[in-house]
Formats: structure tokens, sequence, C-alpha cells
């Protein structure tokens, strides 16, 4: 609330009470999502594994609200119509064609222009008129789009609807009525359908477990979504539907407490401007002023903000204030309700939070986390009715908001097409990706996600992968050779500044941590740290010391872990790996005979060399052969050195095999570039020959110039008067001499050329 840092101190020592913000689960889970549960979990990470605290966190699941209503509603509405719609039919098409016209009038109102909205005219015309106008790029088109962000994806559905119904109209006249015709135009007309099917028939929907199925299928698809993100599961999950009778109590508590008033209708809303100012302390020692909207006090008068914030359903309400806000909602026909003292109905949007919490963690908490969208009207709200209701100063201690996620400089919304799932994105990149692009950044501020914020991670992911996998080599054939001590003890001038690099490093990181879980500053000393060995390596087998790379990677890998970036064990050394589950008996078969029989055929082959005298070329060639081809595969890197022995890594087999497919590839792209420029040179050099088929005694003569325009030439074929019997100008006998000499080289070159055989 002081948007300052502030020296973090929770209420019970080392123990630290945690409520997060969970989903509201009605769809598919976006990158933004990815963004604010990822990063809520490393701050968790470096809190219970860094720092040593112990964390009470609990997280909600809102199972029931207006948007989960809507949708639930529209889903099975339309699953009905499909089953009620199995074949194409004039019928069908008439029904969507007329949940068209509803949609176009209903959505495009907004981002038209006076001039070109809809009245009595026909609506297929209506369509066609803007169908013709350009719209990307016209004035037109960008005003649409200022006066309503979802004026292109409003056009897109109407457009993606309009072709299916030409094309269903075309099927209907050709007598073709197939179920795969009905779903064409069914998939195609989705998005125009759902408002008009719940118009129609939104308030028969009234069975509960419609909504029930609906908001479990989305939320274990969220858990199936954060499992895969390697996102820590929370130790209490709250669901508000189990809580309606603390929500009914809590609501009850808060009327008697003079902040909050039933309607006419059976709702209950919050009294802001009761609160605000209000004496607190009523029940404590001391006293002090009620204040709402705390985090931004600046935005409680934003009717936009407070109207998103009461939900689509919430309309024709009865309250006292703009700003005041629904406690409890009276449900309406095609809305599930549970019973209480004001009517049948259902919790308010920010009620079930400040109930969960209160039931689970009490009459404070040290965290509160969500998204930065939710500060206001979500979290102000949480405050305000969780110190009515416990008539408390300060209920929350510490706040902690994730930033905005925008996609390539723009906010994330389906209208402008730059909408990404999770899955989306999960099959482009791997989840350490994602989550060392979120660490790259920090936590509260907006992030930009791009491709090149991909490329940067993989890059880092790369630099660390490369040191873990020689370190792990070198680490590997120290212990492989058992070698005797060679009477030093290694602990030189380079020995000990790298041992003092990683002591510094591990302070210079303590302090990023501290410092607001500075992740993208701890993440930079890490690869600094990195960089600095791999130079102490390079220096090569002879003299380096293997104890300290050893030191620094277990370090260094345990930091990465503790961010999420891998599984193991303490001390293991990269990213760790996960077993699969049950795998307690190792086969060696399975494992060895693919190594075993690339070492057996790459002996029998170069016994067959030996026995053909092979020469030395064919040899290294075999050996080639081995690294690049038979090798990789099975994960094994070859790395040649100049002391003649090849360092044996153990490497990812996709990660060798796509590093080999990236060099292929460029080669391959470079020798068609070398190739495309040779024919080029070719088709180049034969347009100049066919040129010099013509023997300069002929260039100036017809037909090769046009008739009159020279009267005489010499012996040679050069002009020497024009058209009229005029003698040439000087310039004129200049300019064609030089044209002569010209085309007499050519000419010379194509006979060269021709004499040759070509």
């Amino acid at each position: 609330m002081t948007k300052t840092k502030n020296e973090f101190v929770p209420v019970r020592s080392r123990h630290i009470k945690w409520y997060n913000c969970g989903p509201t689960v009605y769809d598919a889970s976006h990158i933004g999502h990815a963004r604010n549960y990822v990063t809520q979990d490393i701050i968790r990470r470096i809190l219970v594994d860094y720092f040593g605290y112990e964390i009470q966190f609990v997280m909600n699941i809102t199972d029931i609200d207006d948007k989960i209503i809507l949708r639930a509603r529209q889903t099975h509405l339309l699953n009905d119509f499909r089953s009620q719609n199995t074949h194409l039919s004039p019928e069908l098409i008439s029904q969507v064609r007329g949940a068209w016209a509803a949609y176009l009038h209903k959505k495009l109102q907004k981002g038209l222009p006076e001039t070109d909205r809809p009245g009595k005219e026909d609506e297929e015309s209506f369509w066609l008129n803007l169908l013709n106008k350009d719209q990307e790029e016209s004035e037109w088109a960008k005003g649409c789009r200022a006066r309503d962000e979802k004026f292109g994806m409003h056009l897109a559905a109407l457009s993606s609807s309009f072709s299916a119904l030409s094309v269903a109209s075309a099927a209907i006249a050709a007598n073709d009525t197939s179920p795969a015709r009905a779903n064409d135009l069914l998939n195609a007309s989705v998005d125009v359908l759902y408002e008009w099917l719940d118009n129609k028939y939104g308030s028969t929907v009234t069975d509960p477990a419609i909504f029930r199925s609906f908001a479990s299928h989305w939320e274990s698809d969220f858990f199936s979504d954060m499992a895969t993100l390697n996102v820590t599961p929370p130790d209490t999950l709250t669901r508000v539907t189990e809580y309606v009778p603390e929500i009914v109590e809590f609501v009850q508590r808060i009327i008697a407490n003079g902040y909050a008033y039933p309607t006419a209708d059976g709702s209950v809303y919050f009294n802001t401007r009761a609160f605000d100012g209000a004496e607190g302390g009523k029940n404590r020692d001391g006293t002090w002023k009620h204040a709402y909207a705390k985090l931004q006090p600046w935005s409680k008068d934003n009717k936009d903000l407070l109207e998103d914030g009461e939900g689509a359903l919430s309309t024709g309400t009865t309250k006292r204030s703009p700003s005041d806000f629904a406690l409890w909602k009276a449900s309406k026909a095609g809305e599930p309700s549970w019973p209480s003292p004001w009517g049948a109905g259902r919790p308010g949007w920010h009620i079930e939070c400040s109930v969960m919490a209160s039931e689970i963690l009490g009459d404070n908490m040290d965290i509160h986390s969500g998204g930065i969208d939710l500060g206001f009207p979500h979290h102000d709200n949480e405050i305000a009715q969780s110190e009515a209701y416990h008539d408390c100063r300060q209920w929350v201690n510490y706040f902690l908001h994730t930033g905005h996620l925008h996609i390539e400089g723009l906010k994330m919304s389906k209208s402008l097409k730059n909408f990404i799932t999770i899955k989306d994105a999960l099959n482009k990149y791997t989840p350490r990706q994602l989550r060392l692009c979120f660490l790259s950044q920090l936590w509260s501020g907006r992030m930009d996600f791009r491709e090149s914020s991909i490329a940067e991670a993989k890059g880092i992911e790369t630099a660390f992968d490369n040191f873990f996998t020689v370190a792990k080599a070198l680490i590997a054939e120290s212990r492989s050779t058992n070698a005797n001590s060679d009477g030093r003890h290694h602990y030189e001038q380079a020995e000990s500044e790298l041992i003092a690099l990683l002591q510094t490093s591990q302070h210079k990181f303590r302090v990023a941590l501290c410092d607001s879980f500075n992740t993208p500053l701890a993440l930079s000393i890490l690869l600094e740290l990195v960089s600095q060995t791999n130079i102490y390596i390079a220096r090569g087998r002879v003299g380096v010391n293997v104890s300290v790379i050893e030191g620094i990677a277990r370090w260094t890998g345990k930091m990465l872990r503790m961010f999420g970036l891998g599984d193991g064990l303490y001390g293991e050394i990269g990213w760790g790996e996960t077993s699969a589950a049950g795998e307690t008996v190792i086969n060696r078969e399975a494992i060895l005979m693919p190594y075993l029989r690339a070492l057996s055929n790459f002996r029998d082959d170069v016994r067959q060399m030996a026995i053909k005298n092979a020469s030395t070329k064919e040899i290294l060639a075999l050996c080639d052969k081995l690294r690049d081809i038979d090798l990789i595969p099975l994960g094994v890197a070859l790395d040649d050195r100049e002391d003649g022995q090849a360092l044996v890594k153990l490497v990812n087999p996709e990660i060798l095999l796509r590093n080999r497919d990236e060099k292929l590839a460029q080669a391959a792209e470079k020798a068609a570039k070398k190739a495309a420029q040779v024919e080029a040179e070719r088709t180049k050099k034969l347009a100049r020959l066919e040129k010099g088929k013509l023997s300069p005694q002929e260039m100036f003569k017809p037909p090769n110039v046009l008739e009159g325009t020279f009267g005489s030439w010499d012996d040679n074929g050069l002009p020497l008067t024009d058209g009229e019997g005029k003698e040439l100008s000087k310039s004129k006998v200049k300019k064609c001499a030089k044209e002569w000499d010209i085309q007499k080289k050519a000419h010379e070159e194509w006979q060269e050329w021709v004499k040759a055989g070509h």
C-alpha cells in the first residue's frame, strides 16, 4: 500500500501465511496466467528453498461466477443445438442466419460510425457493404477499432459465419444435407450462436450439475497446465461452491456492523460510503479510520472498472452508489442458487476470497498475491469487506501484484489475434524456456512476451546446458582415471581467483534476491560465474582443478533448481532429471546394447579398412562418422582436443540431433546459395554468349537495326552515313566504334565457346 520496498517481517517469525487468488475456471489458461502463477511459484520457492521460510499457501478456485454461468450455459445449449441438427437443412440455415443478424446488430454498434450503423436495411446488403471495405489499413477500419477494440474479433466471427452460410446454401441447392455440411456451418458459427442461444433459452438451464461439471473440467485443465509448468501445488485449495454457508454468515456480520445493505430483489451490497472514513476499532484497543480503495484510491470512481468487477449478468441493480459492490447476488432464471436470509442467490465475486482466506488464515495474513489487474476493484473490495467483518486496521500486510503481460508490445487479446493459450505456448517452447523467460523479467514489472525474449531464454538455457555437460564430462573423466597425485596441489592464482569469484557471486546472488526478488540480476550473476569458469576450463586438461569446477557446477545447479528450472537431488550437477514413475530396476541390456552395437560396428569397419589397406583419409572419415552419425542419437558427444584425446560428454540426444540438423541445414542452405550463384553466373554467361553470336560486321545493318537507320558502311560494317545519306557526326562515329569493339570481343568469345564443342 505504500508503493515502496519495505523489510519483509512475517507476523509469526519464519512462518508465512499466504493467500493467492486462483483462476476463474471457464476456459483454457493463457500465457498471462502462466506468467502470473509461474512468477508467484518462483517467489514462493525463493522464500522456502533459499531463505528458509515455512509457508502456508492457500489458493482458491472460482468455480461459480458470471463468466462461468454464461459460458457453461452457452456450451450446454450449443451442444443441445448440435444434437438437434445433425443434418444440414433450410431450417438450420435460417436459424444460423438469424443468430448472425442478431450478432451483427448488437456487436458492431459500438465500433461503427453513425453513418454506417444498420437500420432497416437488409442484413446481407449491409454485410456486403462492410465486406467490400479495406478491413486492415483503411482509416474507416482504424476508426472502428479505436471505438471498440473487439471490433476486429466481431467482424471475423461474422465473416466466418457468413462464408459458411453461403457454402451451406449452395449445398442445399445441390441436395447435400450431410452431417459434415451441418458441422461445418455450426463450427464456423459458434461465436454468433453462443449469445443467440443464451438469449433464447438461457433461462431454461436449471440443472446445477451443468455448472459444476463445466467448472470441474476447466479446473482440471488448469492444474494440468500448472503441473507441466512445474508450479508447486497449493497447500490448501478452496472452491467457492464449498464455502457458501460461510459466505452467507460473513455477509450477515458485515450487515450487522453497518457496512452493507440488502435490496428489494434479494441482493446484498457493500456500502462503500458508510465504510470510507468510518471509525474502526470498536472491539479492540485504539481506533482508526477505515478507508476504501487503499491499493488504488485513484480508481474508486472508475465506472468501467466498477462495472467489470460486477460481472456481465449484473444488470439493473438497485445499489445506492456506483462504487458499492455485490456481496450476494439474487439469482435469476438460468443461474445456480443457494438459500440465504435474503432469498435464493449466489456469492458476489469479491466476497469469496475474503471468506475463504479468513476461514483458513484468520483475521490477518502476511502475503496476498495476484495479477496487477486484480488490484482494483477485486483486492480493494476484499480489503474493505474483510476489515469491515473483522473490524481490523489491516487485513493483509503485503500485497504482491505480478505485472501485465503483453505480446510483441500489444495487450494480449483474441480480438488482436495474439491470444496464446498455455498449451499453444508449450507446443513451441519448453516449460524451462518459459520459466527462464519469466525469470529474466522483474516479477512486478510489465512483461513484453516477444520471440526475442524466448530466443534470449534459449540462449541462457544453452549456456547452462553446455557448462553442465562439460563439467560432468571433466568430473567423470577425472574419476575414471583414478590418477595418482602429480605432486602439485593445483590451487594456484587462477584457482584462487575462481574460488573468490564463486564466493562473491554467492553474496551478490543473495543481495539480488533480498532486493525484492531481483531474479534478472540473480540470473546474470550465475551466467557471469559460468562464463568465467568456461574461460578457466579453456586452459585445457593439464592444470585444470576439477574439484573447483565441480563446486561451482553444484552450487549453480542448486540455485537453478531452487528457481524451479529442474528436478533432482541436493548437490546434483545440472538441472536434474525426474525418473519415470515406478522405474526401480535397471535394464542393463536395454541401456548398454545401443552403445555396444555402435562400437562393434565401428570395430568391424576399421578391420575391413585395415584388410583393404585403406588410406588415412578413409579411416578419419570413419572416425567422423562414429562421432557425427552413430553416437549422436545415443546422446554421446565427442569433442576433439589438441592433445588427441576426445572429451566424452553425455548430452540430451534431442539437443545433439537438433544441433546437427541445424548445422546440416545451414550447410545445405549455404550450398544452395552457392549453387544458385553458380547457376546465375552460368545464365548470365549464356546470355552474354548468345548476344555474341552476332557478327560485328552485321550489327549495324538490317535486320539488326531498323531499315533506313544508316545509308552506307565501311568494310568492317561500321556506319558512315545516316539513312538520308548525311555523314555521321564524330560523336556518333565514336559511339558506334565503341559498340563495335565490344561486340567484336563478345563474338570472338562466342566463337571460342563454339569451337570448344559447347
